[in-house]
C-alpha cells in the first residue's frame, strides 16, 4: 500500500544495516531492479521475434533511473495494485506500452524478490567470511592464553582464550558453509505465467514452446542464477524462504554464543569487549562498562529467531497454483530478516576489532582455580600409579568440596586442595609430585593450540576463496 506523509522508518535498516543493504531493499534499488528486469524481457522477445521497436527499448533505457517513489503511491491508491501502478508509471516516461508482455505480476514480483535475495545472500556471504577472518586473527592471537574453562557456567578444567574462540568460528565455519551452498543452489522461478504453465509467453510466440524456453533461458542468465525451477504455479515453493530465513538464523548463532561468553567473561572482570573514549554506560552509574554491542548482538539473534518462525508458518500453506495470503509477511520477514543479520555482522565485526583480554585478571583465577581444574589429571596420574578409580574419584571430590567451600566462605588460605590431598592416603601422590604436576601449567590445555591451528587453516580456505572479504571493515555503529 502507498505510504503516508508521516513516514515510520523501519528501524532495523535506518539504524542497524548496512547502506550496501539498505540499497538492495530501499524502494528505490527494488524499482531499479524491476526496470531492468523488464528492458531484459523486451530486449530477449525482440531477439526471439517479437515485434518491440529497438527505439521503444533505448526509450525505457533513458528513463529507467527517473524514480519518482510518490508518484507511483498517487498511482496505487487509485488503481489499488502495485505492479500496476509501476507499469504505468514506467511507460509513462517512456512513451511505450511495451513492457510485462505475456506476464503476470508474479513473474515480476517473485523474480525480482528472489534476486534482493540471491544480491543479500552474496553481500552476506562475503561479510560472514570477513567476521570468520578476524575471529580467527583474535583466536591466534590468544592461542596459547590459558583461562578456566567452564561448563555449566562453573570451573571444569583448564582451556585457552584463543581455543574458546575458535570454538565460535567452528559454528561459524558451519554457518557459512550452509550459506555458500544455498547461494550456489538458488533457483529462479523464472517465467511461468499466471499459474505455471507459460502459456501467455507461448501465445505470444505463437505456440513455441522452443522460444519460450529460450527467453527463460536468457532472463535468467541475465539476472544471474545459476539455476531455475521447471514446476512452480504462481508462485515459488515458500519453504525455500525458510531455507532462506534458517540460514541467516543458523549463521547467527555463532555471534550470540561468542558474545555471550563475552558477557559472562566482562562480568567477571576478565575482558572487554572494548569501551571508546566518551563512551557512557549508564546515565546514572558513571562507572558501568556495558557489553552493550554483544547485548545487541543477542537481540538481533532473537529477531531472526522470530522471522524463522514467521517463515515456517508459511511452509506448506499455498492454495493451489498460489495466493496471496503470504504477501504481508514476506514483505516484513525478508528485508528485516537481512537488515537484522547484516546489522549483527556489523555488531560482531565492532566487538571482534574492539575487544581485550585483562591477562593479569585470568592469570589471578587460574591461581585460585588450577589445582580444581587438574583434578581429572590428578585422578589420572593416581590411576597410572595403581589406584582404583573410583576410590581416587571419591578422594579428590571430597577434599575438592572442602576446599570450595573454604574459599567460598572467604578463607582461601585455608583451602590448600594439594596439601589436603598429598596427605590423603587414597591418593598415591605426595605433595612434591603434585607441585610438580601443577606447575607443568601448558599440559593442563591439551590440544588447544594445535586446534587453533586447525581452525587457522579452515578460515584460510574461504578468504582464499573469496578475498574481497579481507577488505570488509565495520561501518559505523550506533
Amino acid at each position: 500500500m502507498a505510504q503516508s506523509e508521516s513516514v515510520i522508518p523501519n528501524v532495523l535498516a535506518e539504524r542497524y544495516a548496512s547502506g550496501a543493504m539498505k540499497a538492495i531493499w530501499s524502494p528505490e534499488g527494488r524499482i531499479l531492479i524491476e526496470r531492468d528486469y523488464w528492458i531484459a524481457v523486451m530486449k530477449g522477445q525482440r531477439e526471439l521475434g517479437l515485434k518491440i521497436p529497438a527505439k521503444a527499448i533505448k526509450d525505457y533505457e533513458k528513463v529507467k533511473k527517473s524514480i519518482d517513489v510518490k508518484s507511483i503511491d498517487a498511482r496505487e491508491r487509485q488503481l489499488l495494485h502495485d505492479v500496476k501502478a509501476r507499469i504505468e508509471e514506467f511507460n509513462g516516461l517512456a512513451g511505450h506500452e511495451y513492457i510485462h508482455l505475456g506476464m503476470t505480476s508474479r513473474d515480476l514480483t517473485e523474480n525480482v524478490e528472489q534476486l534482493q535475495v540471491l544480491r543479500s545472500l552474496e553481500q552476506i556471504r562475503v561479510k560472514a567470511i570477513a567476521a570468520l577472518n578476524r575471529l580467527c586473527e583474535r583466536s591466534v592471537e590468544y592461542k596459547d592464553l590459558m583461562i578456566t574453562g567452564r561448563t555449566h557456567n562453573v570451573p571444569a578444567q583448564a582451556t585457552t582464550l584463543g581455543k574458546r574462540l575458535a570454538m565460535a568460528g567452528q559454528e561459524l565455519l558451519i554457518g557459512i558453509e550452509r550459506l555458500h551452498d544455498l547461494v550456489e543452489r538458488y533457483p529462479a522461478r523464472g517465467l511461468k505465467g499466471a499459474v505455471g504453465t507459460q502459456l501467455d509467453q507461448q501465445t505470444l510466440f505463437d505456440g513455441s514452446a522452443t522460444a519460450v524456453a529460450n527467453l527463460e533461458e536468457k532472463i535468467v542468465k541475465h539476472l544471474g542464477f545459476g539455476n531455475v525451477m521447471t514446476n512452480v504455479g504462481q508462485v515459488y515453493p515458500r519453504s525455500l524462504d525458510l531455507d532462506t530465513v534458517s540460514a541467516l538464523e543458523q549463521l547467527a548463532s555463532s555471534a550470540v554464543n561468542m558474545t555471550t561468553t563475552v558477557r559472562l567473561m566482562a562480568g567477571q572482570g576478565l575482558m572487554t569487549e572494548g569501551f571508546k573514549k566518551g563512551q557512557v554506560g549508564s546515565s546514572a552509574m558513571p562507572h558501568k562498562v556495558n557489553c552493550r554491542t554483544s547485548e545487541r548482538i543477542h537481540g538481533f539473534g532473537t529477531i531472526l529467531k522470530g522471522y524463522a518462525t514467521m517463515a515456517a508458518g508459511l511452509t506448506g500453506g499455498q492454495w493451489n497454483e498460489g495466493d496471496v495470503s503470504c504477501s504481508v509477511v514476506r514483505r516484513v520477514m525478508l528485508p528485516d530478516a537481512f537488515f537484522a543479520i547484516d546489522g549483527l555482522l556489523e555488531a560482531f565485526l565492532t566487538v571482534l576489532g574492539q575487544m581485550g583480554a585483562f591477562e593479569k585478571a585470568i592469570a589471578a583465577e587460574n591461581a585460585v582455580q588450577l589445582p580444581f581444574l587438574a583434578s581429572t589429571t590428578i585422578l589420572m596420574e593416581s590411576v597410572k600409579a595403581g589406584t582404583g578409580r573410583e576410590t581416587a574419584h571419591l578422594a579428590i571430590k571430597e577434599n575438592a568440596l572442602a576446599a570450595s567451600k573454604e574459599i567460598r566462605e572467604g578463607r582461601p588460605s585455608e583451602a590448600k586442595l594439594t596439601e589436603r590431598l598429598a596427605a590423603d592416603e587414597r591418593i598415591p601422590l605426595n605433595l612434591k609430585q603434585l607441585e610438580k604436576l601443577l606447575s607443568e601449567s601448558s599440559r593442563f590445555v591439551g590440544a588447544a593450540g594445535k586446534q587453533v591451528t586447525q581452525f587457522k587453516r579452515a578460515t584460510a580456505k574461504w578468504t582464499k576463496k573469496f578475498p574481497e572479504s579481507l577488505k570488509v571493515k565495520p561501518g559505523s555503529m550506533l
